[in-house]
């Protein structure tokens, strides 16, 4: 593939990224389905951080605002910003430290709140949700996050046993 910058940079650097970006979307869309509730409770955690703060929060402001049920993987956060941000109601500020001690002071999305506005309106058209145990789900369980692909990559035990 031939580079098509205007400067000499590295070829990996200049590859079409439009797969990875549509099979990032993808997830992230099957994550926020599966886990609407408590993304929508992260995404309100957002912007009322901001809208009651200086503006700008991150990551560890919906952590500290969103309490998770035992079993409920953090990582659902990942999608809070990103339709706010396609919406133009937050923006990308950079990254900062962040202050929890056990993520050991790695670096985190900054956001911004860029139309006041238009966080006012999706915070007033996006109300809090009920907890999943609140809702009759009859004889429902839980299905699983992502399909399962059994891999050719022995496990440990089966790693050990094999020794």
């Amino acid at each position: 593939m031939k580079c098509r910058c205007k400067t000499k940079c590295q070829q990996c650097r200049c590859r079409d990224t439009s797969e990875g970006e549509a099979k990032k979307a993808a997830a992230l869309a099957l994550l926020e389905s599966r886990r609407e509730v408590f993304v929508n409770r992260g995404r309100r955690a957002l912007l009322r951080a901001m809208l009651d703060g200086d503006g700008s929060a991150t990551a560890d402001d919906v952590r500290a605002l969103v309490e998770l049920p035992p079993g409920i993987d953090v990582k659902l956060f990942g999608t809070v910003p990103h339709r706010l941000a396609y919406g133009r109601i937050i923006a990308n500020a950079g990254r900062v430290k962040t202050a929890r001690a056990v993520a050991h002071g790695r670096y985190v999305e900054l956001w911004r709140l860029a139309d006041r506005a238009a966080a006012e309106a999706w915070l007033r058209s996006h109300p809090d949700l009920p907890d999943p145990a609140d809702v009759d789900q009859g004889d429902a369980v839980q299905t699983v996050l992502f399909p399962i692909q059994e891999t050719a990559t022995p496990t440990g035990d089966a790693a050990g046993a094999a020794l």
